[in-house]
């Protein structure tokens, strides 16, 4: 395919900001949102065309379908990679906190995807890219929210990877371990509204911060995943699902192979919760 035109969501820094310079280098006609659109101006000298777009807003998506099409007539590939980590003990989360984490990591991809794969499907081909994590195949106390969401995410992708083959849509599901980002910066900023002194894990409020940003202790450099993962995605056919960065291959394979209660165990020794006083 020649120049094909790739649309990613959650630009503003990161992975998608890598992936946007990735995809550009490899030739591809790239669409870059973000829901502040001061923050990817820097992209648009590398051509890139810039749109405005909140991921939990349907009309806001739709505007940005129509404008993809109306300049370029076609979506090749959508790349789901806005999110972010909502942490804290489960049992301080309030019912809001725990929408607003599925709302942007699980239901807004799956809208994209709705209204998408509709272009795909009259141009019988596309890929769909969903940015899940690691956390979503290994579960962490003080993460329940974030690795719960991104699990339903790999689930969903799973499903629509079966559902679109007919119609000659391809889905990669991707697992990122820790990647350099402002991930961690912002999950932390999350916690304000989460941990108090009247909480049962208030002891362990060092532990609860230190997993907030343990996804950017000698993380991959950005732009050198994205490279990795754009050369992936670009095969004919790319693979099912995707593992690229520290931690993102033998974390799981630790789950595989560990008893279910010792890897439990060590989890629970790792956060504090074995010496925390009834």
């Amino acid at each position: 395919m020649t120049s094909p035109v790739v649309l990613i969501t959650g630009c503003s820094s990161g992975i998608g900001k890598a992936l946007c310079q990735a995809f550009h280098r490899q030739g591809c006609r790239v669409v870059a949102t973000a829901r502040r659109l001061e923050a990817i101006d820097d992209l648009k000298a590398h051509t890139v065309m810039t749109l405005p777009l909140d991921v939990t807003d349907s009309a806001g998506i739709q505007q940005v379908i129509e404008a993809v099409l109306d300049q370029e007539e076609r979506i090749d590939l959508l790349v789901n990679n806005a999110g972010f980590g909502q942490f804290g003990p489960l049992m301080d989360l309030s019912a809001a906190q725990l929408q607003a984490q599925f709302q942007t990591n699980v239901l807004a991809p799956l809208e994209l995807v709705q209204q998408v794969a509709p272009v795909m499907k009259r141009q019988r081909s596309g890929v769909i890219v969903n940015i899940g994590s690691i956390s979503g195949v290994v579960t962490t106390p003080f993460a329940g929210a974030y690795c719960a969401s991104k699990a339903a995410l790999h689930s969903l992708s799973e499903a629509l990877r079966m559902e679109l083959a007919p119609f000659g849509i391809q889905v990669v599901t991707v697992q990122p371990g820790a990647i350099q980002s402002n991930f961690g910066h912002v999950a932390e900023e999350g916690l304000a509204g989460v941990l108090s002194p009247e909480s049962w894990y208030s002891p362990l409020e060092s532990k609860i911060r230190a997993r907030a940003v343990l996804s950017q202790t000698q993380a991959t450099p950005a732009d050198a995943f994205a490279e990795q993962l754009v050369a992936a995605i670009m095969r004919p056919q790319p693979p099912m699902t995707i593992r690229l960065g520290k931690k993102s291959r033998w974390l799981p394979l630790l789950k595989q192979l560990l008893p279910p209660k010792l890897m439990e165990f060590l989890l629970k020794r790792q956060f504090g919760l074995t010496q925390i006083q009834r």
